[in-house]
């Protein structure tokens, strides 16, 4: 331990004497990291309720914007991972709240594209601003290459867990 003890370090110092094979590096990685997750779902939570959006909304708004403000429902289904339904309801409801608009589209006359408009892009960017400085406030605890080193080391723990 480099620092001041945090919570975590009192959970496993508490689960030690429990279980005398406990990995503290392992325990206290993963703990660390659910309680970042967590904290960070709050900051989103409030945020959305801040501005009125809910997260299914907001996600839209994220997925539409991802793919520069123009996609067809069925590739925001996709990218959501939710059915096809599912996104005619989000547009419907973004559209009567004036986020999002349906216009023709580029590549096939029979289908409708979803837009993000001013105000769709506007209210996405403001919750997402919300979460980001919160993400640079936690980070800013890290220098620069711990930041690229922590990056880098995570990386490699998804890879394992991305494997089947």
């Amino acid at each position: 331990m480099t620092d001041t003890p945090d919570a975590v370090d009192r959970h496993v110092e508490r689960w030690l004497p429990v279980v005398p094979d406990l990995d503290a590096d392992v325990e206290g990685t993963v703990v660390r990291m659910i309680h970042l997750t967590r904290h960070l779902r709050a900051v989103k939570e409030r945020a959305l309720a801040d501005f009125d959006l809910p997260a299914h909304e907001y996600d839209t708004l994220h997925a539409l914007a991802g793919r520069r403000g123009r996609a067809a429902p069925s590739d925001l289904a996709a990218d959501l991972s939710v059915a096809p339904a599912s996104i005619t309801a989000r547009v419907d409801t973004l559209l009567r709240r004036g986020f999002v608009r349906r216009i023709p589209s580029t590549v096939d006359r029979r289908r409708v594209d979803v837009e993000l408009t001013d105000a769709g892009e506007a209210a996405w960017r403001a919750a997402m601003e919300v979460q980001g400085a919160e993400e640079h406030r936690l980070l800013d605890a890290l220098t620069p290459a711990e930041r690229r080193l922590l990056s880098d080391l995570l990386r490699r723990v998804l890879r394992v867990a991305e494997q089947p």
